[in-house]
């Protein structure tokens, strides 16, 4: 199993920016596709972003495109997603997850999860 720790929420106006982190313990963290959800209140959990396991190929939701980035630093164990020019609509709980196989490029499933983080974007 593998623990994931969220870090880098919190409250910004619309047009801002915030970088969420997510520590990894437990497992070989390189071996694995790791990814970005959000959850929105009364919403499903959503996929927001994944890169895989050596960081050479992204995915993006069409509704962050151009404005979200996914990296990763195997050296450290932690992916972060930046995000820039905010939105109301981001608003919602972040959470980092970890892909199930290994040697993935995130587009498969998803079995561990972090805890989440909250991120709210004033208007």
């Amino acid at each position: 199993q593998v623990q994931l720790v969220e870090s880098g929420g919190g409250l910004v106006q619309a047009g801002g920016s915030l970088r969420l982190s997510c520590a990894a313990s437990g497992r070989t963290f390189s071996r694995y596709a790791m990814g970005w959800f959000h959850q929105a209140p009364g919403k499903e959990r959503e996929f927001v972003a994944s890169i895989s396991w050596r960081g050479g190929t992204t995915h993006y939701a069409d509704s962050v495109k151009g404005r979200f980035t996914i990296s990763r630093d195997n050296a450290k164990n932690t992916v972060y997603l930046q995000m820039n020019s905010l939105k109301p609509e981001d608003t919602a709980v972040y959470y980092c997850a970890a892909e199930s196989l290994e040697y993935g490029l995130g587009r498969g499933d998803f079995g561990s999860w972090g805890q989440g983080t909250q991120v709210t974007v004033s208007s």
